[in-house]
């Protein structure tokens, strides 16, 4: 198998569903290969909320639809793939800009951006500007968060005074994130 930038393994062309699970609740996501990026669509039993993120091929955020209780999706968020974003009625939100990945709150599968995209080597670090979704309130916030690569497949996450550590597959995913979240599948 081939692996890319960061030697992580690609991901199978027909697709990859991981779940974690955190007490009672698990969260969902399934990556599929479509118009030459990844769709990965997700489900967080908790709250009771599914997303979709696109992504480009070297794992950009083009992206991002949530759905709580309606059809149609509750947030919708684009970006021109230069950090600036908008609303699905084309609202441009310069509070947004300059960010480059989207974390959605409890999801240990947002990690995997990042992770996928940056050419870290062991001991590198990176701080980036993440969007983060707030899934009751709609509220959506851009803010640092800083990155490590630990070794092969060891990382260190840094945000607003939390810090964990965690491994990942060899596809860059998360295993377990502390006693948070544990991956199952």
């Amino acid at each position: 198998m081939s692996s890319d930038v960061t030697g992580h393994l690609a991901l199978p062309a027909d697709g990859f569903t991981a779940r974690w699970e955190s007490g009672e609740h698990g969260h969902d996501v399934t990556l599929r290969w479509e118009n030459e990026g990844w769709t990965a669509g997700g489900h967080a039993d908790a709250e009771r909320v599914d997303y979709v993120l696109r992504l480009t091929a070297q794992w950009h955020v083009s992206q991002f639809l949530l759905f709580r209780d309606l059809e149609e999706a509750d947030l919708w968020l684009g970006t021109d793939g230069h950090g600036r974003w908008g609303e699905v009625n084309g609202a441009h939100r310069p509070d947004l800009d300059g960010a480059t990945d989207l974390a959605v709150r409890d999801s240990p599968f947002t990690h995997t951006i990042p992770i996928r995209r940056l050419p870290l080597q062991v001991g590198d670090t990176a701080e980036i500007s993440v969007l983060h979704v707030d899934v009751e309130t709609l509220g959506v916030v851009a803010s640092p968060v800083r990155y490590e690569r630990r070794s092969a497949r060891g990382w260190r996450y840094e945000h607003d005074g939390v810090t964990f550590e965690f491994e990942v597959d060899a596809y860059g995913l998360p295993l377990d994130l502390g006693e948070r979240f544990r991956r199952v599948r």
